[in-house]
């Protein structure tokens, strides 16, 4: 029973992403970036709904299996109780992979020097941004993320 627990963990944690401005992707290592200046309009704060791979439910509907079928007692007992905890582990699992890959991230509306205006959801990071404050918008791999511009 803890082997399973401890596979169950490491597939919870293998879901497990970042997608926060301050992390960069390993593929995005070392390749060229453009950047272009802008000016931030808004800022709100607005939440990333998170994902349903399926992992969780898999995972959550094996342990429900074997945890229900392990508490019965009789056969044709452990094997409905195995089916409903499968079921309800299943149903738990999908609650907790949409819950654990939900992101705060912010709206930034930012208005170029062309006088073009765009908008961004980006996850929060270590830097916060306010109307007026300049920043550059940089693209790696078309993605997207805003950094406050550096002091000239």
């Amino acid at each position: 029973m803890k082997k399973l627990w401890m596979w169950v963990c490491v597939l919870v944690l293998a879901g497990c992403a970042s997608s926060s401005p301050d992390v960069i992707q390993r593929g995005d290592a070392q390749r060229l970036s453009t950047v272009v200046d802008a000016v931030v309009l808004s800022v709100r704060a607005v939440t990333v709904e998170g994902n349903q791979s399926g992992v969780g439910a898999a995972t959550g509907g094996v342990v429900g299996g074997i945890a229900g079928y392990g508490a019965a007692s009789g056969q044709r007992e452990a094997q409905i109780i195995g089916i409903l905890g499968a079921a309800a582990g299943a149903v738990a699992g999908n609650v907790i992979e949409r819950a654990g890959t939900r992101d705060e991230a912010y709206e930034i509306l930012v208005q170029l020097k062309s006088g073009e205006r765009r908008a961004l959801v980006q996850g929060k990071g270590a830097e916060v941004f306010q109307p007026g404050d300049a920043v550059i918008l940089i693209t790696t791999s078309g993605k997207v993320r805003v950094a406050k511009a550096p002091k000239q």
